[in-house]
């Protein structure tokens, strides 16, 4: 059997003898510099600003593109997005995102389920919205940041349940939840140096539990009742009480305009009566006579009239004025 020349000890020498170490050395450099220059150069993305690091010690903040870095691990880069709005989602996660978001609330319900100021249990499902401020205390001041802040939304948003009534968490004062949940947080972020900026907490949905979801809803429809009939009352009132006072401020006037028609003329009466009193003084006859005539005048022009002689025969006055009118009328 032939043996195989590739086997032959003096081909094998031969061969190493003639490599060529020179082309080796300059292979191995030029697989090193390009190593070099590979790990030399970095990109940031546009929201974002990288965060170098040298020997583990801070640096730099280099800005979006183009970078330079020392090679083989000497610098070292993380990436941080300060321009991307981010987000925690409390009781739910988004399974699928689109025009219609799926949710997902299996397994959350420890992070929901809170005890209100009253001693009732409420489901509160929210989001937070967050930007990060100082990428390098958001790195370095705090360990795991993002579970850190999600404990301090938990703390946050249970303090502040508890210490409102479930009406007022279900209803009118949720917006008030919220405002205040974002206050708290940015405080607690700023005293722990998280470098986060909150940008909002929105509720999500609040509920009660599906254990009681029926007392609760019959609770909301009674208050609903009530409201109903207290608006009802309200109206009612609004319609009398002002059709009430109008009648009585119509009254109260007319009762006033009657005085004072009472008290004018009663002084026109005791102005006429100085005035002829003052005339009598100046001349009591002369007074006398004119009151006389003009009193007589007055009821003579009333009565029926008649002729006498003196004697006891008495002759009536023909009504000439009277007889003239019917006879024009016909």
């Amino acid at each position: 059997m032939d043996q195989n020349p590739q086997f032959d000890i003096k081909n094998i020498n031969f061969n190493f003898n003639k490599i060529n170490f020179k082309s080796l050395g300059i292979i191995a450099i030029a697989i090193i510099v390009a190593v070099i220059l590979f790990s030399s150069w970095f990109t940031v993305k546009t929201d974002s600003v990288g965060v170098v690091l040298r020997f583990g010690k801070y640096v730099r903040i280099a800005g979006p593109g183009l970078n330079f870095k020392l090679p083989y691990g000497i610098e070292k880069v993380y990436d941080v997005p300060v321009q991307r709005q981010l987000k925690l989602e409390f009781g739910f996660r988004s399974v699928l995102p689109g025009m219609r978001t799926q949710y997902s609330e299996k397994g959350y319900k420890s992070e929901s389920l809170m005890l209100t100021g009253d001693l009732n249990a409420v489901v509160v499902q929210w989001i937070v919205q967050y930007r990060i401020d100082n990428p390098y205390d958001y790195l370095f001041k705090v360990k795991d940041p993002t579970q850190v802040f999600r404990n301090m939304n938990e703390a946050v948003m249970r303090s502040v349940v508890g210490d409102r009534t479930v009406d007022e968490v279900l209803t009118v004062g949720r917006q008030e939840v919220a405002a205040t949940a974002t206050k708290m947080l940015q405080k607690l972020s700023n005293q722990y140096g998280m470098g986060i900026r909150v940008a909002q907490v929105v509720l999500q949905d609040v509920m009660p539990p599906e254990q009681v979801k029926p007392a609760f809803n019959a609770v909301n429809e009674a208050q609903q009742e009530k409201a109903k009939l207290i608006n009802q009352a309200l109206a009612n009132y609004n319609r009398a009480i002002p059709k009430a006072k109008g009648k009585a401020a119509q009254t109260i006037q007319i009762a006033k305009g009657y005085a004072i028609n009472k008290i004018n003329r009663a002084k026109g009466n005791a102005d006429r009566f100085d005035k002829f009193f003052n005339a009598y003084m100046t001349a009591k006859n002369v007074t006398y006579q004119r009151i006389y005539l003009n009193t007589m005048a007055d009821i003579l022009s009333k009565a029926k009239k008649v002729i006498s002689d003196g004697k006891a025969t008495t002759l009536p006055i023909l009504p000439l004025k009277r007889l003239l009118q019917n006879r024009g009328e016909k």
